[in-house]
């Protein structure tokens, strides 16, 4: 993708920042934001099994069996107001972002995916998959080829309007879906899933997954009111080297509410951008600092005590400085708890949370 927004690799679609993707595509859970280093940066339904209860014979004749309402055919409204009506459940499905990627397969569609995004790298069924965006080009005729019942595209610059308008002039049904908060997340999981025909298994799953955010939020909080004050965190979702632009938690964004929810004070970035002027760094002054780690960056504490004023941080001068995998952090997807679950153990390593809910395992099938 060109432009990049610091999550574009993470398969987040809060906003777009003003930094040029570079280097290899993003695992959906980086930034394509250069480090210090030189390196470049950027759930499973959870369903419980029910066992059977013995009931006593009715007394009654039993009511005749009701025949359930069609899915199809069926209107939706995309993250961005456009109407899509598909007449029957789509056989052949092409996702665009690596969050609907793991959604489909959440939900039992992935046996029905013909392609994807070349970021797009779970469950290990998706790599198998043709690809038809690389480094943030769609390949609109590669899609077209593939006669696809439904698109699923990323929107807030995520995959390219200009696509999305051209597949949609040719008669390509296209879902577009912006995950900006942490309600818009649960709402696209249902969104995608009732597009695919497995709106039953969307709502399991976003039930199990509110259930699980909410959780490990509740414990952790807990763990922040003993320590009696909200500690300054920044997460560091990336930095320029050659400029010194930092790039944080946008305001408002997802994972600004993630933190927000482990009763932590947020050192937050433009809404926008993604962009934490220095100066404000500086005058919040950090007591920890999260690196969100991935395949294209990986800064260490080491580099950031070397960036140019971060030695005056608290957090610098005392060492904690804590690194966390970002990929489940910051894709807006099905393993968002799995996310939230690290996050929360990186910010209090003691903390005892409750178990996970019983996952169900994504589907195999290619």
């Amino acid at each position: 993708m060109s432009p990049s927004s610091p999550f574009a690799r993470a398969g987040a679609q809060p906003g777009r920042a003003a930094v040029l993707l570079a280097a290899a595509v993003l695992v959906l859970s980086a930034c394509s934001i250069t480090s210090s280093s030189g390196a470049a940066a950027s759930p499973s339904v959870a369903i419980a099994t029910i066992a059977p209860v013995a009931t006593a014979a009715p007394t009654t004749s039993p009511s005749p069996t009701r025949t359930p309402a069609p899915a199809f055919p069926v209107t939706l409204t995309d993250d961005e107001g456009t109407a899509l009506t598909l007449a029957a459940e789509p056989r052949k499905i092409v996702s665009l972002t690596p969050a609907v990627t793991e959604t489909l397969f959440a939900v039992g569609a992935g046996d029905r995916l013909v392609a994807t995004d070349d970021a797009s790298d779970y469950p290990a069924a998706a790599k198998t998959l043709p690809h038809v965006v690389d480094f943030g080009t769609v390949d609109v005729e590669k899609i077209v080829s593939l006669d696809p019942d439904l698109v699923i595209a990323g929107g807030a610059g995520f995959t390219s309007a200009d696509a999305i308008a051209k597949l949609r002039s040719l008669k390509i049904p296209v879902l577009v879906i912006s995950s900006t908060t942490l309600d818009s997340i649960y709402t696209d999981l249902g969104l995608v899933g009732t597009a695919a025909g497995e709106g039953a298994a969307a709502k399991a799953l976003v039930d199990r997954l509110r259930a699980d955010m909410t959780a490990i939020g509740t414990a952790a909080q807990a763990a922040s009111q003993q320590a009696g004050t909200k500690p300054r965190v920044f997460y560091d979702v990336g930095y320029i080297d050659t400029t010194g632009q930092i790039y944080g938690p946008a305001k408002g964004s997802f994972l600004d509410e993630m933190l927000e929810l482990l009763g932590v004070d947020v050192i937050t970035g433009d809404p926008v951008t993604y962009e934490v002027p220095r100066e404000t760094l500086i005058e919040r002054d950090p007591q920890v600092i999260i690196l969100g780690t991935n395949a294209f960056y990986q800064p260490t504490p080491a580099s950031v005590a070397k960036r140019t004023g971060w030695s005056k941080l608290s957090a610098v001068k005392s060492g904690d400085i804590r690194s966390v995998t970002d990929t489940e952090i910051t894709r807006p997807g099905p393993r968002l708890a799995t996310g939230m679950r690290n996050l929360a153990l990186a910010m209090y390593p003691n903390l005892v949370l409750p178990s996970p809910a019983p996952s169900l395992a994504p589907s195999a099938s290619p």
